[in-house]
């Protein structure tokens, strides 16, 4: 079975290039220190600090593995490509809840760079998946569990 496709911004990917770089160069190095120094303390059965940083080396290595799974199988949406007639990935949209009569701006992207508190929302998302392929002046519909919410896309540009 292949592997489903991390799809990334151009942001996203280097985001998680400086992460794993920071986890391999320095955080390894850090926790191989304290895991030295509690060793040093002599008996580790009652040892908190070792048991803490071997905790925090096995919390490392996991992210680690993490991170190199999205990065290997990444796929970048070049923003500059992005085409502006309808919503895609790598746009900034401004939307209209035709209800609550409120604007919304959003940038949609792939499922593992969503963060609604960024502003950031998934294609993958309720939201996300009826915006793709809309064009400004669309009004589209998301089934949630409050009912059926409308948007009226307003506006497409390009994220920076």
């Amino acid at each position: 079975m292949q592997e489903k496709k991390n799809i990334l911004t151009y942001e996203g990917l280097r985001k998680y290039e400086d992460e794993l770089h920071e986890l391999k160069v320095v955080k390894r190095k850090e926790v191989a220190q304290k895991i030295k120094e509690a060793r040093e303390q002599g008996d580790l059965s009652e040892n908190a600090e070792y048991d803490a940083a071997k905790d925090e080396q096995r919390d490392i290595e996991a992210r680690i593995e993490e991170l190199e799974k999205i990065l290997k199988n990444a796929e970048v949406v070049v923003e500059d490509e992005v085409d502006l007639d309808k919503i895609n990935i790598g746009c900034q949209v401004k939307i209209l809840d035709v209800e609550l009569n409120e604007e919304l701006e959003y940038k949609i992207v792939g499922s593992t760079e969503a963060n609604s508190l960024k502003g950031k929302i998934s294609n993958e998302s309720p939201v996300g998946r009826a915006l793709i392929g809309s064009k400004v002046g669309d009004t589209v519909e998301v089934e949630t569990q409050a009912g059926v919410i409308q948007y009226k896309v307003l506006e497409i540009q390009r994220s920076n």
